[in-house]
């Protein structure tokens, strides 16, 4: 029971916080404005949406094939195939329940490559750090490029006073679950002990692959990719069409922080994005059709990919 209740949470809260994210935005402009995001809705250029599309399913695919440098380490084999539309599967689930599509595409090399849980696992984990490196690299390019807009925007959105107390709280919670870790005897710390030994194989992988500087490459690649994606993406409307560099650098990390710590971007992409562009002088109804026509297509590319692998993947692998 308490299960259902925790998974039903983790579905019904992120969307609610989205929904409440889009409400208190909307509640904000007057009915010109609505009709404003409306009219850049209409007159968006959507041959520029469509290559910004493109270039994201590349991502996809560059992804797929990333993934098997680590799993044929591990002495598995895994086709592209499987690899791609596990990807795409769990891109789809990561729009219900959050982080869930790692745990998938895991259980999906499993049954049609008969790769153990762990070590796929442990490959995502590995996976998922390694692009957290990347986001991080971008958001210190950010500050570098563009630090008094960066300093503006966080400042205005969290108190310096809260900002304090987090960081606080996060060092706190830090040491605390690495004594427990480390001098605790309770049987849950135990087991979750053996989960992550059972990571570890996964997690070494990278450093320990024949192949890991053509997996680096194609990290590289696969960031390139989003970055054009949102270069692109920027040319639909004429208000974001001549963003410099450094503000496309600064709007990227924006949302790249919006999806990656909510339920893929829903309410919060468009929203931090019409907010960031403030700061370059974009009123916040083009921010906004800016924000929303972006994730729409980025969704729609995950939905009608995530449905099509389902469709194939037992298909492909009758045999």
């Amino acid at each position: 029971m308490k299960n259902q209740v925790s998974k039903w949470l983790s579905i019904v809260i992120p969307i609610l916080l989205g929904i409440g994210i889009i409400v208190y935005q909307y509640s904000k402009f007057t009915d010109a404005q609505i009709n404003e995001i409306i009219g850049y809705f209409k007159n968006a250029d959507y041959f520029y949406v469509c290559l910004a599309v493109f270039v994201g399913f590349i991502g996809n695919a560059i992804r797929a094939y990333r993934w098997k440098y680590m799993l044929d380490h591990l002495g598995y084999d895994s086709s592209f195939q499987n690899n791609f539309m596990a990807v795409n599967i769990g891109y789809l689930l990561n729009l219900t329940v959050p982080k869930s599509g790692e745990i998938s595409r895991a259980l999906i090399v499993k049954k049609y490559n008969n790769i153990p849980f762990d070590k796929g696992f442990g490959t995502i984990v590995a996976e998922r750090l390694i692009d957290m490196i990347f986001l991080l690299f971008f958001m210190l390019l950010s500050v570098v490029l563009q630090f008094k807009i960066v300093k503006a925007f966080i400042l205005d959105k969290i108190p310096l006073q809260l900002m304090t107390l987090l960081s606080i709280f996060g060092i706190l919670f830090l040491i605390v679950f690495v004594l427990i870790y480390k001098y605790s005897k309770l049987k849950i710390v135990a087991v979750f002990k053996e989960k992550i030994s059972g990571l570890k194989e996964g997690l070494l992988s990278i450093i320990h692959m024949k192949e890991k500087w053509k997996y680096f490459f194609q990290t590289i690649l696969i960031w390139i990719s989003y970055l054009i994606t949102y270069y692109i993406a920027t040319k639909v409307i004429p208000e974001t069409s001549t963003l410099t560099f450094e503000a496309i650098i600064t709007c990227f990390v924006v949302g790249s922080i919006a999806i990656a710590f909510t339920n893929s971007g829903f309410g919060a992409y468009p929203f931090l994005t019409s907010k960031v562009l403030l700061f370059y002088a974009i009123a916040e109804p083009a921010g906004t059709a800016f924000g929303w026509i972006i994730w729409t297509s980025q969704m729609l590319l995950v939905l009608l990919l995530g449905l099509l692998s389902f469709l194939l993947l037992p298909i492909l692998n009758r045999k």
